[in-house]
């Protein structure tokens, strides 16, 4: 990928760095070729990928069965798809129409 998310079809690809124990759940920075989300849960047995996925979920208006996480469960380092999103960040979609 050359950026942080990019179209497959209708699925929104992904590629996030996550970070744990924060105060509150929210979008950070563009870091590379990764989205910083800032997660409120701690890195136990998946629980803070699990609140990533919650929290995607209602940003992107999709059910949380819609978000698949390719690779990174236990770990900072994530890639997520998205099918068929009805909403997009600002963040994100900025980034979309550049390209």
């Amino acid at each position: 990928m050359s950026s942080f998310c990019q179209w497959d079809g209708d699925t929104l690809v992904l590629n996030i760095l996550g970070r744990p124990r924060a105060n509150k759940t929210k979008f950070g920075k563009v870091i590379g070729k990764q989205l910083e989300i800032h997660v409120a849960e701690n890195p136990v047995r998946g629980k803070a990928t699990a609140h990533l996925v919650t929290f995607l979920a209602g940003e992107f208006e999709v059910a949380e069965s819609a978000i698949v996480v390719v690779f990174g469960v236990y770990n900072v380092n994530k890639q997520v798809r998205i099918t068929a999103p009805k909403q997009l960040p600002c963040l994100i979609a900025k980034r979309l129409e550049e390209k």
